[in-house]
């Protein structure tokens, strides 16, 4: 009897097994997967719902300047400013998902700037009297993902991933001339982009976050319209650039609706 329960454990079932085994070890170059514990600080619980607001705005000036001599006297100023308000889920432990709205102002003036090349060149030519106007209203959803930097889930990392769609128009302009030249466009964005950040819980349930954009693929159409509405061109483009975009810094306020005390 017991050479019987030798042949069947080295029978074909065995051997099969054994080969499974075996490709699984070789999938990996070890032989174990090694736990980090890197999800195991709670930064949110499952269940909370957040309500949050992001803001940002800068403004340039520049009075009488000049840059490497080639350009002087440049009068130039300008401001953007955005808000963002969204609203979350977190369908796991630091996982969460949810929508985001915003809107988007810029304007700039450029008063007047010369160029001179030299007298060798003899090239020179004084531009002013431009002004750009641009509105944009988004719409997004985004997945977010925390991880906890202290046993008491104060401060945290978050890595965001956004697909958003973007819309709005842009007025151009030109009083150099003799007669006034206005330019409008209709401009239309589809975009994925990643945008890592910082939260702090400053009160219990309320936290600051900031988060700067880092880039992504996306898609760009604008048609131009004359003062009259007429159609004058269009162009669309595409591209996909990951880089630090210091002028996408956001700092907003996030409600989380949830006590985290009685977890």
């Amino acid at each position: 009897s017991g050479s019987g329960v030798r042949a069947s454990a080295c029978g074909p079932g065995a051997a099969a097994a054994q080969e499974r085994v075996a490709a699984k070890r070789r999938f990996l170059p070890m032989r174990r997967r090694i736990d980090r514990g890197i999800d195991q600080g709670r930064f949110a619980y499952k269940g909370e719902l957040m309500m949050g607001l992001t803001a940002s705005y800068g403004t340039m000036t520049n009075d009488d300047t000049d840059f490497m001599v080639v350009l002087d006297n440049i009068r130039l100023n300008g401001t953007i400013a955005t808000v963002k308000p969204f609203v979350g889920y977190f369908f796991r432990d630091n996982r969460c998902v949810g929508v985001r709205f915003g809107y988007q102002h810029m304007k700039g003036e450029l008063g007047n700037v010369d160029l001179d090349l030299g007298a060798g060149n003899d090239i020179s030519m004084s531009l002013g009297g431009m002004a750009l106007s641009s509105d944009s209203y988004s719409a997004a959803f985004f997945y977010r993902s925390y991880v906890g930097l202290d046993p008491k889930g104060r401060f945290g990392l978050f890595a965001e991933l956004e697909a958003s769609m973007t819309t709005g128009s842009t007025d151009f302009i030109n009083r150099s001339g003799e007669t006034e030249k206005a330019t409008y466009s209709d401009n239309f964005r589809v975009k994925l982009g990643f945008n890592p950040g910082l939260a702090v819980y400053i009160f219990p349930n309320v936290c600051a976050t900031v988060s700067i954009g880092l880039g992504g693929i996306q898609y760009n159409t604008v048609t131009q319209r004359d003062a009259a509405g007429n159609k004058t061109g269009s162009r669309s483009s595409s591209k996909m650039r990951f880089r630090l975009n210091i002028a996408d810094i956001n700092c907003g306020m996030v409600v989380h609706f949830w006590d985290k005390k009685k977890r």
